[in-house]
């Protein structure tokens, strides 16, 4: 396969993956609150195609540890390099700036730490434990990185008390060597074992389009809810530059549907599947389905 794929490989976008230019005054608000406090978003540092719609809301991800990740998966936009030191201050100016925008229900994500000894679990942990003491009403939505699926590492950011821990398991296993850096399928399916042994709400994404078949997605599904996994996210992969792996298909929403009814099928408390969604899109209508109060 080919580093930089010209523009023979781009699709045309069909009508349904057409987004609305950010405006109003939430998304300036939001939009202030994030650069006033230095923080970093998935929103913007993943080209997430909802951020207009999220921050007008006035809802962000926010994104800790940084902007730059140690690996290099083919389908992020993420900056790939050496990350800078920990920043001791970011658990407060994360916990603030949910206080200003009024949160009910907040979403964390990171970069993948691996240059870090405990991949960062204790910055997570003290994420958590800052939001939680100035925002006590809120609940606290976790997207963690694989952590290599080491027990005790996960079990320190379990221990500050979050009420859904996810971790996205992105693509079938045969895609995984192809478009993921680093990280293994079973790794993933480790990690949210563990946390759903722990008793957390153990939540994990899948992209589609990048050249899997229906039946490699289903068995995707089926190892996702033997792991225990209560809230499974569909979407759309959307190539972030072409450089990046390069859309095979867009998946229609009628397809979405079906899969959306096969993961009920499966068990799954709650599943959001339609060629928008993202990770933390609309999060917080999972949470009267999952009862998520940890």
């Amino acid at each position: 396969m080919p580093k930089v794929y010209d523009k023979v490989h781009v699709q045309i976008k069909p009508d349904w993956l057409k987004i609305k230019l950010p405006t109003g005054e939430g998304y300036a608000e939001v939009d202030h609150i994030v650069r006033q406090h230095g923080l970093h978003t998935i929103c913007s540092s993943g080209k997430c195609p909802n951020k207009g719609e999220c921050w007008s809301r006035r809802t962000a991800t926010f994104m800790i540890l940084g902007d730059i990740c140690t690996r290099s998966c083919k389908f992020c936009a993420t900056q790939t390099g050496r990350p800078l030191p920990t920043d001791s201050g970011e658990p407060e100016r994360v916990a603030h700036s949910i206080h200003l925008m009024g949160l009910k229900h907040a979403v964390i994500t990171s970069v993948t730490r691996d240059d870090l000894p405990d991949g960062g679990a204790a910055h997570w942990a003290a994420v958590v434990e800052a939001v939680r003491k100035e925002n006590p009403d809120t609940t606290i939505e976790l997207l963690i990185p694989d952590l290599d699926a080491r027990e005790e590492l996960i079990d320190i950011v379990l221990d500050s008390h979050p009420d859904i821990v996810g971790h996205n398991l992105e693509t079938v296993e045969r895609l995984t060597p192809e478009v993921r850096s680093r990280a293994r399928y079973r790794t993933s399916l480790r990690t949210l074992a563990h946390i759903a042994a722990r008793g957390f709400v153990a939540k994990s994404g899948l992209m589609v389009g990048l050249g899997e078949s229906e039946k490699e997605l289903l068995e995707a599904l089926d190892d996702l809810a033997a792991a225990g996994v209560k809230i499974i996210t569909l979407g759309q992969y959307l190539q972030p530059t072409t450089t990046h792996w390069p859309v095979a298909r867009y998946v229609t929403p009628e397809e979405f549907k079906h899969y959306q009814d096969e993961a009920y099928a499966r068990g799954f408390a709650y599943v959001a599947s339609a060629p928008l969604v993202r990770s933390s899109y609309l999060a917080e209508q999972a949470l009267e389905a999952c009862k998520c109060k940890h």
